[in-house]
């Protein structure tokens, strides 16, 4: 008899939670994270001090819609490895990837910047790097892939079509889409195709890109 309000009470600070989580991805998907706790306690319709309670710090909220937006990755790396035909699995991540990164600002500043990504980067790198590696490694032994294709390309696609999708999201919300296309033609391995001028960067390369770019400029 006592405890079930406890009970209660743990299911609607839960639900406050879940609330907060919600409108804050959606708020900085649309906004990048300049939006304060105050737009996300208005955006979720709630107090500030319900906000606060569940989050000391803007810091803390973001820690945990990062959390989230990581793991959507990493399912879908390991869902795109178990297609059978290696080339469809690669397609599918790389589409999936950049729809992620054209549609949520947030998400996209929180992962390749050095303002809002932090120490979260290394995470980012020890969770999704491996399953890059063999997403690319599997399409190239197949020869699906061009050979000078590498892993670290794939977060770069993803930003390329962040920027895309940032840049004419007013005027063709669906651009981004063309240029992901493009780009996976020229990704597929071809007779007599001269190889790029250009090397994919290094890992320590790709690390200190991200810690380096600051989107506010």
């Amino acid at each position: 008899m006592i405890d079930k309000p406890c009970r209660g009470l743990r299911k609607d600070a839960e639900r406050n939670r879940q609330r907060v989580l919600t409108a804050a991805r959606e708020l900085f998907a649309v906004e990048g994270m300049e939006a304060s706790l105050n737009d996300v306690a208005r955006h979720a319709g709630v107090g500030v001090g319900t906000v606060y309670r569940r989050f000391a710090t803007k810091e803390e909220l973001v820690e945990a819609i990062f959390e989230s937006g990581v793991d959507e990755v990493v399912c879908l790396a390991e869902a795109a490895l178990r297609h059978q035909d290696s080339w469809e699995g690669f397609v599918w991540f790389v589409e999936r990837q950049c729809l992620l990164t054209a549609t949520d600002r947030g998400l996209r500043e929180m992962v390749y910047s050095k303002a809002y990504g932090g120490n979260r980067v290394e995470r980012v790198r020890e969770r999704l790097a491996p399953l890059m590696k063999e997403l690319v490694e599997r399409a190239r032994r197949d020869g699906y892939l061009r050979p000078d294709v590498e892993s670290t390309d794939m977060p770069v696609i993803g930003l390329l079509a962040g920027t895309v999708g940032e840049w004419a999201g007013d005027v063709d919300p669906e651009l981004w889409r063309r240029y992901v296309e493009l780009l996976l033609e020229g990704m597929r391995c071809r007779p007599d195709q001269k190889p790029l001028d250009v090397d994919a960067l290094g890992e320590e390369q790709m690390h200190a890109a991200m810690h380096g770019w600051d989107p506010s400029g």
